[in-house]
């Protein structure tokens, strides 16, 4: 059986920054990945902002890492070459009984140490968008927008370069804690029948980054000290987002966030790097993970984003794609932290979980990483 001192699971944003932060510590990792790339789950399905960190409790891990995380992630885009726009957003009032909760969210900002957001009126919002329509907003110059790709591109070739070798189509089949401590790793083959199937490694340290995986995967492992973890593995909620493009040239240059709502940060209008337009996310709670997009959910759409943009043409609208947001609460309730759990929570050396790694997972991963290192 072959041995290994630290093994990651998933291959997304966060898997691939923390098998980096291992590897240029000095750990032997190795990677494993179900799919046959980098990224295809959560990590290549969302917004690709880049969070000014807003919106989070003060205190709280999404806090915390989300202001941490964009600092970092902007000096390491400058640092490898990875495309990053700081286009910034206005954050929308769209009628007066908005106000307080413009005003909590500008508050709450402050708590979590953003400092350079700037309350403007309607009058001066249009200035800057003369598309929009609002009777207040929040202008925040450190949002920005990032190529998550190549974002993960870099992150893989860090890793790699460091020692860290990723396996692909290596999804996960059992796991256990050895009489010894050490996990049991067993690694199936892809349903491609590209990748050789059944074999089981050692690993000293094992990184839990399955995304909508982890939570399943920490249950079901096997061994006496699973036994007592498996009790302390949160529920998954699973809210599919859904998108939008613009067909034709986007009005705006600013990303434009209308009011947060519990589930989510509102039907929100966001440019790629080459400019293009696309509103999202919804939320649409659903019990299986599946990506297509119902072309009528646009009729919501058209509503949402008129509250800010009434000039919206019918038929502008094309489905683009859809991600999920592992939730660790379901409907009505409210927005739950980031967890990851080390020994002082679940009581296996060794073990890391990351549970309800979501927005704003993208922007936190490399505080993510830094974060989960020291607590390893």
């Amino acid at each position: 059986m072959d041995e290994i001192e630290c093994v990651v699971i998933g291959g997304g944003v966060v898997g691939l920054a923390m098998a980096r932060a291992l590897a240029l510590a000095g750990h032997e990792v190795l990677l494993l990945e179900a799919g046959a790339c980098i990224g295809s789950g959560i990590s290549s399905r969302n917004s690709e902002v880049i969070h000014a960190g807003l919106y989070y409790p003060a205190g709280s891990l999404k806090a915390e890492l989300c202001v941490r995380g964009r600092t970092l992630l902007y000096a390491y885009c400058e640092e490898h070459g990875v495309p990053y726009r700081r286009c910034g957003k206005l954050l929308v009032a769209t009628a007066p009984e908005q106000l307080p909760k413009l005003d909590a969210l500008q508050a709450c900002a402050q708590a979590n140490g953003v400092h350079d957001l700037l309350r403007l009126s309607a009058a001066e919002a249009r200035v800057i968008e003369p598309a929009l329509s609002c009777v207040a907003a929040l202008h925040s110059p450190s949002t920005g927008i990032v190529d998550s790709h190549q974002l993960m591109l870099a992150l893989q070739g860090d890793a790699e370069a460091a020692g860290a070798v990723c396996a692909f189509r290596a999804p996960v089949e059992a796991l256990e804690i050895g009489a010894d401590g050490r996990f049991l790793v067993t690694v199936g083959g892809s349903d491609d029948g590209e990748a050789a199937g059944g074999y089981t490694l050692s690993a000293a340290r094992m990184v839990n980054c399955a995304g909508l995986q982890a939570n399943a995967l920490a249950r079901e492992m096997r061994g006496i000290s699973a036994q007592a973890m498996a009790r302390r593995v949160p529920s998954l909620y699973l809210a599919r987002g859904n998108y939008f493009s613009l067909s034709g040239r986007s009005p705006f240059q600013h990303l434009i966030y209308p009011m947060p709502d519990e589930a989510g940060l509102g039907v929100h209008l966001t440019l790629d790097l080459g400019g293009q337009a696309k509103f999202g996310p919804d939320v649409e709670w659903v019990d299986t993970i599946a990506y297509d997009v119902d072309p009528r959910r646009a009729d919501g759409f058209y509503a949402s984003i008129r509250s800010y943009w009434p000039a919206l043409p019918d038929g502008a609208l094309q489905p683009a794609y859809s991600g999920i947001r592992p939730k660790l609460v379901g409907p009505g309730q409210a927005a739950a932290d980031f967890m990851v759990q080390g020994e002082r929570e679940h009581g296996v050396p060794g073990l890391l979980n990351f549970f309800g790694i979501e927005s704003p997972g993208l922007t936190a991963a490399l505080a993510l990483a830094e974060y989960a290192l020291a607590k390893l």
